[in-house]
């Protein structure tokens, strides 16, 4: 991929057909998140009970996504694709009947979007094993990366639109909204082509090495040191750096004093940092362990910051690369596990991925409300963030020496390299010297002077003689002049 191709990927005929229909049903989906959480708060004007259809969304990617992980390995993904579009269209047709009737009420809300939860826990392994087949190995980490862009723009679009549409008639018309995106995605599915799909998984993979299901994976996984860094470094800096949705309230109602307006302000600048990080992942050329780590002390040191930062404005500022790094972490690590995974086992550490992430999330909001609430907002800001840089430097050291010590070897080169050269340096200065000792300046340029002629002594040579010379002048003639005759006048001719 060219350097600075920031939409790369978007040579491929097939992804440009796959991201236009995912960034519709993106759009549909946050639409129906607002829908369902503004539905949710008025039929019980609590905030609890939004968090629980939240929840319910969320919690089966724990126990349902690694069988996702099964299906996306065994079978091919176009089929399951198409079934899982459908099934998603009919629950928010669901949704959208439950809004207009009242039939079913709340359970029914909290039972569909426990159903959703699960089809989107087996459904997201198989999307990541289909996207790395649109694409080519060279354009892959920027595909993802557009993904990212695609996502948060579709976020910021959806919700903004769902605003107006929840304020004027209501939620159901969300639900149908995204209902219809989803026939998006099944006219996208039909209309790529298989022939030009990278890596030819139209059939089945091969069922040999994916025997075993779920248990294979956690054996492969195992045997994999470096990728299970890098999953454990994204849980560190999900769970202690990413849940800002929390952090941010909690500093907007104290120590901010900025209210409901501040938090508002505070999301939207979190949004377009998503945006821009976005961005910058695509316009990378490599997404490596080393951007990993970078980022990952980026994000952390920041976060710090953030804890000490006086003013709203100056939290905004700071929240701003924040978010940008924190796509760019989850860009590479989504990177790493399609490209250093094996084929077979590909669909098993997504799902992997994808349950790290939950985890984190859910371990991390909690634990981060709960140390806002009894130790402050900024000292809780100011202790994740030094933990998550603590981790991060691990993972660094442990990744270098699973790696062969290459960070090691950068550093050694980069300390001692000059030391090193210095000498060639010098010795290849001195010939220079001599001759600048032994020549004029005339119109600018450096010219030699003509060598003095001195009467040879008995026993000693000429000062400049070509072959005597090297022996007992100082400033040695180098290259052509040592295979030249004496001088005349030479006490020691040949």
């Amino acid at each position: 991929m060219p350097r600075g191709a920031t939409f790369a990927a978007l040579r491929h005929r097939n992804y440009r057909i796959w991201a236009l229909a995912g960034f519709v049903s993106v759009i549909g989906t946050w639409m129906q998140v607002l829908g369902v959480n503004w539905y949710v708060l008025k039929e019980t004007g609590s905030a609890t009970s939004m968090g629980v259809a939240v929840l319910l969304q969320a919690a089966p990617t724990l126990l349902l996504s690694i069988w996702g992980g099964v299906l996306a390995d065994r079978l091919p993904a176009r089929p399951l694709l198409i079934a899982a579009q459908v099934a998603h269209a009919t629950l928010a047709a669901g949704l959208a009947a439950v809004a207009l009737t009242g039939v079913g009420g709340l359970p029914l809300v909290f039972v569909i979007s426990l159903l959703t939860g699960a089809v989107s826990a087996i459904e997201g392994p198989v999307l990541g094993r289909w996207a790395f087949n649109l694409v080519d190995r060279e354009t892959l980490g920027n595909a993802l990366a557009l993904g990212s862009l695609t996502n948060s723009a579709g976020r910021i679009l959806g919700m903004s639109i769902g605003a107006v549409v929840v304020a004027s008639v209501g939620p159901a018309l969300l639900f149908g909204i995204n209902a219809a995106s989803f026939l998006a995605v099944v006219v996208a599915l039909f209309g790529i082509r298989q022939g030009a799909l990278h890596g030819r998984q139209v059939a089945a993979p091969d069922r040999g090495p994916t025997r075993g299901g779920v248990r294979a994976g956690f054996v492969y996984l195992r045997g994999q040191p470096v990728l299970l860094l890098a999953l454990a470094l994204a849980f560190v800096l999900g769970s202690l750096g990413r849940n800002y949705q929390v952090t941010m309230a909690a500093m907007s109602e104290g120590p901010l004093d900025a209210g409901a307006s501040g938090y508002g302000l505070l999301s939207t600048v979190f949004a377009v940092g998503t945006v821009l990080g976005a961005l910058v992942a695509a316009r990378r050329r490599d997404l490596g362990y080393r951007t990993l780590v970078t980022a990952g002390l980026l994000a952390s040191g920041l976060q710090i910051a953030a804890g000490l930062a006086p003013g709203t404005w100056s939290f905004a500022a700071v929240i701003l690369p924040i978010a940008a790094a924190a796509v760019l972490i989850d860009t590479t690590v989504g990177t790493r596990a399609q490209l250093d995974t094996d084929g077979a086992m590909r669909g098993r550490v997504l799902a992997a991925l994808a349950a790290t992430g939950s985890v984190s999330a859910a371990a991390g909001a909690p634990l981060l409300g709960w140390l806002s609430e009894h130790a402050g907002p900024r000292q809780t800001l100011v202790l994740a963030g030094s933990v998550a840089a603590v981790a991060t430097v691990t993972v660094a050291v442990a990744l270098d020496r699973q790696r062969g010590h290459r960070l090691h070897r950068a550093l050694t080169l980069a300390l001692v390299g000059p030391a090193l050269r210095r000498p060639v340096r010098g010795v290849a200065r001195r010939p220079s010297r001599l001759v600048r000792h032994a020549g004029a300046v005339a119109g600018g340029q450096l010219t030699p002077r003509p060598l003095p002629t001195t009467q040879a002594r008995p026993g000693r040579p000429v000062l400049f003689c070509p072959v005597c010379a090297p022996k007992t002048a100082r400033g040695r003639p180098a290259g052509p002049a040592r295979d030249s005759g004496h001088a005349a006048g030479c006490a020691r001719p040949t």
